[in-house]
């Protein structure tokens, strides 16, 4: 079980990694009021989302400690983020302050990841 739970762990990083890494290449366009949201920033949040949840119930499966407010707050966070990302994803221009809360909020759930224990 140890191994599949660590399998998730993986991919939830590379879920971050894209919605975080589509963020940092759209800061320049985003100083010049240009930025968008990109298809791999969804693509790592609906990751981010699915390996959550699975990660969740595999935790629990195992009979390990869920920090429920934790995984409230993360999830809470994640759905505001997702929904930002969702509802912008084909405009060509996204405004700098919705752009930068999803930037905000990413960085700030990958520190709750973290630091929260």
């Amino acid at each position: 079980m140890d191994v599949l739970i660590h399998l998730f762990v993986g991919l939830h990083i590379i879920g971050i990694a894209a919605l975080l890494g589509g963020f940092l290449t759209q800061m320049k366009a985003m100083g010049q009021g240009a930025a968008r949201f990109v298809p791999g920033m969804l693509h790592g949040a609906f990751t981010m989302l699915a390996t959550g949840v699975i990660l969740v119930g595999l935790n629990e499966a195992d009979d390990h400690h869920v920090n429920t407010i934790k995984i409230g707050v993360k999830l809470a966070l994640l759905i505001v983020i997702l929904g930002l990302v969702y509802v912008k994803r084909d405009d060509e221009k996204v405004e700098k302050g919705a752009f930068g809360l999803v930037g905000l909020l990413t960085t700030v759930n990958i520190f709750i990841a973290v630091l929260w224990t």
